[in-house]
């Protein structure tokens, strides 16, 4: 896939490629943070929302047990250390097989993935339009053969299949979280709230989280200082001393999706949008929701993913249950 020059040099102006002049791995955290989980004391809670996409209901009061969970996304560096130790290559670098997906043309099963860009003021837009299949874009390479992590070992890992997640965490001895206890551990203890810290709108005042400010595609404000993803941790903690668990990427569950929870979708999920697809849930929302477009930056917000999909804009964390 062809990435315009005019693209490469905008990428670099933010940050997201190297470039000759190195700079320092940026970091918001103290160094013995990363890689760090928090206990997470199970117990009752509302699971669920009403009163903004149909998804996310209907309201239950539900419980988890005791858990604990990464306290960040995990990062470049993190995801490094797995593939030097275990020599594992990601779906984006493999590409797909013609067999076992017979039904996607060719020039998208080649090594690649999707990468956000966005349109020019004078152009339509939508999702099929801001979205291209890159070849050569991974989690090294997350914008493209010509982008690099080098002095981003700090950022979340992007460009990761739900595979590659889960390779992650079982390397780790750890699991992906479901999505009750992704939420349960979003909300800080604020049962209830709309936001990770109550009720403000994440616009007002000083930036909470790693959104989009501004209308979007077209114009993103940058308040919060990043136009793409951030390092981990530059927001502050929720009440459970979590770092981005509102915005900067989406996170994958181990929860199948589905439309409408008083059903059951077994294991392989169902989005009506997608039939015949794999598909998880994702929690979180990323640097692209805004307030005019996506407003899934709450811990009841939830999306449904293709599992072999892998985007600049979704990573993970993982959990471990308590003995």
């Amino acid at each position: 896939m062809f990435i315009s020059r005019y693209f490469l040099c905008f990428l670099i102006t933010f940050g997201l490629l190297g470039c000759e002049k190195s700079v320092e791995t940026v970091s918001c955290l103290d160094d013995s943070l990363y890689g760090q989980m928090m206990v997470i004391q199970g117990g009752e809670f509302q699971f669920g929302e009403s009163r903004y996409y149909p998804d996310e209901g209907p309201i239950q009061t539900t419980f988890v047990n005791d858990f604990k969970i990464s306290i960040t996304e995990v990062t470049n560096k993190e995801f490094a250390e797995f593939v030097e130790a275990t020599g594992y290559v990601t779906d984006a670098e493999r590409g797909l097989s013609k067999d076992e997906y017979p039904q996607i043309p060719k020039e998208f099963r080649v090594p690649g993935s999707m990468v956000f860009i966005a349109p020019e003021p004078n152009q339509s837009a939508s999702p099929a339009t801001w979205w291209r299949f890159v070849a050569g874009a991974n989690w090294k390479n997350p914008y493209g053969p010509e982008s690099s992590i080098v002095d981003m070992q700090n950022y979340p890992v992007v460009q990761i299949s739900y595979d590659d997640a889960q390779a992650f965490a079982n390397w780790k001895g750890h699991r992906l979280p479901t999505e009750k206890e992704w939420e349960y551990a979003s909300r800080g203890g604020k049962i209830g709230a709309t936001y990770s810290w109550g009720e403000q709108d994440p616009e007002s005042g000083i930036s909470k989280a790693n959104t989009w400010q501004g209308m979007f595609p077209y114009e993103n404000l940058n308040h919060d200082n990043y136009n793409y993803s951030s390092p981990v941790g530059c927001f502050p903690a929720n009440g459970f001393g979590l770092f981005d668990t509102t915005g900067n990427v989406w996170e994958w569950t181990s929860t199948p999706y589905g439309p409408d929870r008083k059903r059951d979708y077994g294991s392989d999920g169902y989005d009506p949008q997608q039939p015949g697809v794999i598909v998880k849930t994702l929690k979180g929302g990323s640097f692209l929701c805004s307030d005019n477009y996506c407003q899934r930056y709450r811990p009841a917000a939830r999306q449904a993913q293709d599992v072999t999909l892998a985007t600049t804009h979704i990573g993970f964390r993982t959990v471990q249950d308590v003995e």
